[in-house]
């Protein structure tokens, strides 16, 4: 996923919008690391697409406010055996 960085933050921006995914997630699908997605969505793309920044934003403040959530699920998840 190497090229155009506007066309990059555009798509990663999207696909996160769509599937509600994490910064993590994203970075999988997209075969980038994690910093790049968030630089790309949280530093570039303010300057390419305002209202995509504007609805991801939204979408990652809203992952960030669960984080604490996720992250028992799975120790409880890792204890139970599942």
């Amino acid at each position: 996923m190497k090229g155009n960085i506007e066309e990059r933050a555009c798509e990663v921006a999207a696909y996160i919008i769509e599937t509600k995914a994490t910064v993590r997630a994203a970075a999988k699908k997209f075969g980038i690391s994690k910093s790049t997605v968030h630089k790309d969505l949280s530093e570039r793309l303010r300057f390419y697409n305002q209202a995509l920044y504007a609805a991801v934003k939204e979408v990652l403040d809203e992952n960030k406010a669960e984080r604490h959530l996720r992250g028992g699920m799975a120790t409880r998840r890792k204890y139970k055996g599942e």
